[in-house]
């Protein structure tokens, strides 16, 4: 069994709670993915509803839209959700009663040797998750600094040898061997010589490296932004992330958009107060129960954080 009958959305139940799915509401998926929660989006929307689905990865939109072509009210559109405002505005869909950003990668993509993705399976050094746009990772590889590279497996991977596994990964490239999944997971080999086995670092520096490749951090913190501004007073905003560095992004942006803001004038005085934004609906994020990392074990890193907007600002 492949593509979306084998899908399974991560934290089903949680989500359509949180955003509160009303049937004549209009709702955005920002990572559609192979299209599992947008499908229980779609399936509580009444005539009046509507539902705009979007992914960065071309072969995501085709899955969708396979899974969603019997939802009328819904479609599918090829978009990053750090272009959520400008693709939403060119629709002609604005505000919205809700929107889900679900930060993770679908089994799909971790599956399929040829994009790159994961150490188990052998294929080119890509990890983009648009292929049509941007560098791969094997382009990034040959260039990026020994510095650079130990500080985003730091950053990205918590990678505490990281230093030793960035001159590792140098030495490869330096001696024209870096251009497959293979040849990674080797490098990394390398630098931890004494580890018998797969040292467990090889998953976090394929994690840190993707992250870095398609600039997550900085497109999540812009759909997170763009989300809120599209949003209508009393709309919801849920975030499944699945790693420390999405959620601290996540938590940060819903703290200080949570928070009353203060404009100063130039000698420092207060000039006026904006009050918040967002209420956050969970102080503690909602994590999935044992009974459902037991039937999906790639449930088991996900986190749920939730929002409700204020007021009509959000700009």
């Amino acid at each position: 069994m492949s593509g979306a009958a084998e899908h399974v959305p991560v934290l089903a139940e949680a989500v359509v709670a949180w955003l509160a799915v009303r049937p004549e509401g209009v709702y955005v998926d920002a990572t559609a993915g192979l299209g599992g929660h947008s499908a229980l989006i779609a399936e509580r929307l009444g005539g009046g509803g509507r539902l705009v689905a979007l992914d960065r990865d071309p072969d995501a939109v085709a899955q969708a839209c396979a899974r969603l072509k019997r939802y009328s009210q819904a479609s599918v559109h090829h978009a990053n959700y750090g272009e959520m405002l400008e693709t939403l505005v060119r629709l002609g869909v604005s505000p919205v009663d809700g929107v889900l950003l679900d930060a993770g990668l679908s089994s799909r993509q971790l599956n399929s040797a040829e994009r790159g993705f994961s150490f188990q399976a052998d294929g080119p050094l890509d990890m983009r998750m648009d292929p049509t746009r941007g560098m791969t990772a094997g382009e990034y590889l040959a260039w990026v600094p020994e510095a650079e590279l130990a500080a985003v497996l730091r950053r990205y991977g918590d990678i505490g040898p990281a230093k030793r596994i960035a001159r590792a990964i140098v030495r490869r490239r330096e001696s024209g061997g870096l251009h497959r999944t293979s040849d990674l997971m080797a490098a990394v080999g390398a630098g931890l010589d004494f580890v018998r086995g797969v040292p467990e670092e090889v998953r976090t520096v394929f994690q840190a490296i993707r992250i870095a490749v398609n600039e997550e951090l900085r497109w999540l913190e812009a759909g997170l932004r763009q989300s809120v501004r599209l949003l209508k007073p009393g709309g919801r905003l849920v975030v499944i992330s699945f790693h420390s560095g999405e959620d601290r992004v996540v938590k940060r942006i819903f703290q200080e958009m949570s928070r009353p803001q203060r404009e100063l004038e130039r000698d420092g005085r207060i000039r006026k107060v904006i009050p918040p934004i967002l209420r956050v609906l969970t102080p503690k994020p909602v994590l999935p129960d044992a009974e459902e990392v037991r039937e999906n074990p790639r449930a088991k890193s996900a986190k749920l954080r939730a929002a409700e907007k204020l007021t009509a600002g959000g700009e």
